[in-house]
């Protein structure tokens, strides 16, 4: 089974602009995530796909992979699914750009995870501050059985701490972004509800650490200070 992590990388971000370009460490914040995604041993190759040739340029700069896709793609899945037209492999990862601190294990787990059975997987975390269970970036996962069952923004008792990474059959990938986006994905702004919308499973996977995904000005910082306490 050939197994690629695809990271998607766009240029335009409304809370932090240029976000996967900044390096204020002294290397941009998607090589970042490239070098951790090469300590997944269960991969076979780690891919940028991106809209934009200064993204592209970055990560050839660091001997990074990159390929151009459309600027018009409604989803970072539908971004993924361009790439590995051009890429073809069995399994596909779609791992954020902003996720520099992403564990490897935890990704290695999302492709163990990948039987016969299971077209799409998923990575959450059994942990949630108060504050988090009010913030609408931080999506909220339902699962039963091991399947997530929904995904919400709203305070979700009982829920799981969803971290936005998916592991995909390929030929599942492609179909489903055939599809429209449905109407609960474009209400919530989630791109997972179009699978389930249209009867699909997804498998979640417990996480052992919650990530730290990077959406504003002040996650760069928290991340900037943790990477220079490391150092």
């Amino acid at each position: 089974m050939k197994v690629r992590i695809v990271i998607p990388a766009r240029m335009a971000s409304t809370r932090l602009p240029r976000k996967v370009l900044l390096k204020e460490t002294g290397k941009p914040l998607v090589q970042h995530v490239v070098e951790r995604a090469r300590l997944v041993k269960g991969a076979q190759g780690v891919l940028v796909a991106t809209d934009h040739d200064d993204i592209r340029s970055a990560v050839e700069g660091f001997g990074g992979e990159a390929v151009m896709t459309s600027a018009d793609h409604p989803s970072g899945s539908d971004r993924v699914a361009e790439a590995v037209r051009k890429h073809p492999c069995d399994v596909v990862v779609n791992l954020q750009a902003d996720e520099p601190e992403i564990d490897p294990g935890d990704v290695d787990a999302l492709i163990g995870a990948m039987t016969p059975d299971v077209p799409m997987a998923t990575l959450v975390f059994d942990g949630m501050t108060e504050e988090e269970q009010g913030t609408p970036s931080v999506v909220k996962a339902v699962v039963k059985d091991g399947w997530a069952v929904d995904f919400r923004r709203e305070p979700t008792p009982g829920g799981l701490r969803h971290l936005g990474i998916y592991a995909y059959r390929t030929d599942f990938l492609l179909a489903l972004t055939k599809l429209p986006p449905s109407a609960r994905e474009k209400e919530r702004r989630l791109e997972q509800m179009r699978a389930l919308d249209n009867g699909h499973r997804i498998r979640a996977v417990l996480a052992r650490r919650p990530g730290a995904g990077i959406d504003t000005p002040e996650d760069y910082a928290r991340f900037l200070k943790r990477w220079r306490s490391k150092g």
